[in-house]
């Protein structure tokens, strides 16, 4: 079985230009991922619509990709990996077009809809096609290059999309798509081998629909259960019932169907496993803790908008170094090792941040959001490699998907988590701290001037007292949430004795080492 990813499964003569194409086409899906956000402010002007209307041109998108990650592995079988990632990166970059000539929010979600059901593919694509032209021994470095743009797009999206945003307008946020998807195009189209397709597969309808309606729901759920007070709402517990409805009855039909679009086998490899519980923890700390930190930058630092961004932007510093390094010896050092190293880098840096306020300076800052983002990037290329080490080549692209797909919901339930818990801790902390605000507190008579300034029974200083203990709940309730988010990375270590290092891949790695 492990055999099976020994070598490439695709003979190739310009692996060099097919890197580069892959790549184009990962960043450009992960940039758009996050590059939006920013300029929504914007397209609400444009569109002449409220926040929660606006905020359907992210929710569509996400909704969309996340639907279509799941079958990806079953088209790329059908009808061929070079044929569906053409299609996929050609729709993407047309719809990204689209979306820049918008002229009303209904046309923004059609096309949004549109460029999430094609960008689905391009992440889980561009992973196998890394793997399948590498050979094992060079495998880690090529997950190295791959994940630089998983990763560092998210991270730098919101960074590139003000600059854009602010030079030209919200429209070039999706212009941007456009040489990425043609030098993508013109790559894989040349050079990347085609792929015999299985033309006598029949596709998992009951199987699909009922993920489709599964993952849907539970992301409306996660989208609108912090603007519709969660359960409280007859919405968000109907969305709750479909959600856990639809994925319980596509868990039954995967493992006692007849022939179900993901195959069961996947959930065999032991490493693969372990991979997949260690991504959704990933993926939950992953985007959260940026989406966190931008407030807590903005709201209580008081930074301006750019200058946050730029704040921002050390962590994919820190992640492309990692990334490089970890690359590199990934093959040669057991990845166990090099997992729970990052583990302890984030564990390290979030902890920190969980006992600062926002008046630390900015150099501890930046030193630690590029620590932080130097352990994540050695736990992101290490496990990849390590729960694809032993997976049969066979299910190499239903395994990807899937691997993103754990990655985007975790995601998904890591922001939504954090931001209810920042909230719901924003107003315990404040309840919590009001009854120090009274007359008979000594701190606030320590001085005439201090008296008179903060006295709570007068109007003025009712207010004045209601805003210090608002941003002192702020400050607890943040770093309630990087405290816990330091917590979630440390169930990564339990997993890594249940992953197994193959002794095929370390004897490669080995090879690979004496002839550096």
């Amino acid at each position: 079985m492990a055999g099976d990813s020994r070598q490439p499964e695709l003979m190739v003569t310009h692996r060099g230009i097919i890197t580069i194409s892959a790549m184009a086409a990962t960043l450009m899906q992960a940039l758009d991922s996050t590059i939006a956000n920013v300029a929504l402010p914007y397209m609400q002007g444009s569109f002449s619509t409220s926040y929660e209307e606006i905020t359907w041109v992210l929710t569509s998108y996400v909704i969309a990709a996340a639907i279509m990650t799941a079958p990806v592995g079953w088209l790329s079988a059908r009808f061929g990996q070079k044929q569906v990632y053409l299609v996929s990166i050609i729709g993407f970059t047309v719809a990204s077009m689209a979306c820049g000539i918008a002229t009303s929010l209904t046309q923004m979600v059609a096309y949004r809809l549109i460029q999430g059901m094609f960008g689905a593919a391009l992440v889980p694509l561009s992973q196998a096609t890394m793997m399948n032209i590498y050979p094992a021994e060079k495998r880690g470095a090529a997950m190295a290059l791959w994940g630089m743009g998983v990763m560092v797009g998210p991270i730098l999206g919101p960074t590139l999309g003000g600059y854009l945003t602010d030079w030209y307008n919200w429209r070039y946020v999706f212009f941007v798509n456009l040489p990425f998807g043609i030098a993508s195009t013109v790559g894989l189209w040349l050079f990347l081998p085609g792929e015999k397709a299985q033309s006598s597969l029949r596709f998992d309808w009951f199987g699909f629909t009922t993920l489709a309606f599964g993952i849907g729901a539970l992301q409306l759920m996660l989208d609108r259960g912090e603007i519709k007070d969660w359960f409280a709402s007859t919405e968000v517990i109907v969305e709750g019932v479909v959600a856990a409805g639809g994925i319980y009855l596509f868990l039954v039909h995967m493992l006692t169907g007849e022939k179900p679009f993901i195959s069961p086998a996947l959930f065999r490899d032991r490493n693969f496993n372990a991979g997949l519980v260690a991504m959704f923890a990933m993926g939950m700390v992953l985007l959260a803790s940026s989406a966190v930190l931008a407030p807590w930058l903005q709201v209580l630092g008081g930074y301006p908008v750019d200058v946050a961004g730029i704040l921002l932007a050390p962590r994919g510093i820190g992640t492309m170094l990692a990334m490089m390094i970890a690359g590199r010896i990934a093959d040669r050092v057991d990845p166990r090792i090099l997992i729970a190293f990052g583990v302890a880098l984030m564990w390290w840096t979030l902890s920190r941040l969980s006992s600062w306020t926002p008046a630390v300076d900015e150099v501890t800052l930046f030193v630690n959001t590029v620590i932080q983002g130097f352990g994540m990037g050695f736990v992101f290329i290490p496990l990849t490699v390590l729960a694809f080490a032993t997976l049969p080549a066979r299910l190499r692209y239903e395994g990807t998907a899937l691997f993103s797909l754990l990655r985007n919901i975790g995601s998904a339930i890591g922001i939504s988590v954090f931001e209810t818990l920042l909230s719901t801790g924003t107003r315990v902390e404040h309840a919590a701290l009001t009854p120090f605000a009274s007359p008979f507190n000594h701190a606030l008579s320590a001085s005439p001037e201090v008296a008179h300034a903060l006295a709570p029974q007068t109007a003025h200083g009712a207010v004045l007292l209601n805003a210090m203990i608002d941003y002192q709940a702020q400050v607890i309730a943040y770093n309630n949430d990087y405290w816990l988010m330091a917590l979630l990375a440390l169930p990564i270590l339990v997993l890594l004795p249940f992953m197994r290092r193959p002794a095929r891949a370390a004897a490669a790695g080995a090879a690979h080492a004496a002839l550096d």
